[in-house]
């Protein structure tokens, strides 16, 4: 654990917590296609992001009243984030799916110049 981590939380077990909360945290996100994995691929697993959220949930009933005000205010801060994004998600999965339908049909121009313009200015240059 890095003495940053350690000095901004009140002690060792606190940053422990966190970095837990922040593992499921960055697994809801990257569900969410919120940023790419390692492979630079995006991913939509709602059903994985809602179990994500649920455990951080679960983790907020189980610790309540046991938190210092700056960890409670943290956790609440993430689980309302992750849920008003996990509302958001299905719209950008769609705006992703759209610009994917897209480069797809560019692609596809490219690839079969017949079905493209580019035949058209090929054959009158001819």
């Amino acid at each position: 654990m890095s003495n940053m981590s350690t000095e901004f939380f009140d002690d060792e077990i606190s940053a422990e917590l966190f970095q837990l909360i922040h593992m499921i945290q960055r697994s809801a996100m990257m569900n969410m296609g919120m940023f790419q994995d390692s492979e630079g691929r995006l991913h939509y697993n709602l059903a994985e992001t809602k179990a994500a959220i649920d455990i951080l949930i679960m983790l907020q009933k189980k610790t309540k009243n046991n938190l210092s005000l700056k960890e409670s205010t943290m956790l609440n801060g993430i689980v309302s984030e992750l849920q008003i994004q996990f509302t958001k998600a299905p719209s950008r999965q769609r705006d992703l799916e759209d610009q994917v339908a897209n480069q797809e049909a560019v692609k596809e121009t490219f690839n079969d110049p017949r079905n493209s313009p580019s035949e058209l200015i090929h054959s009158e240059e001819e």
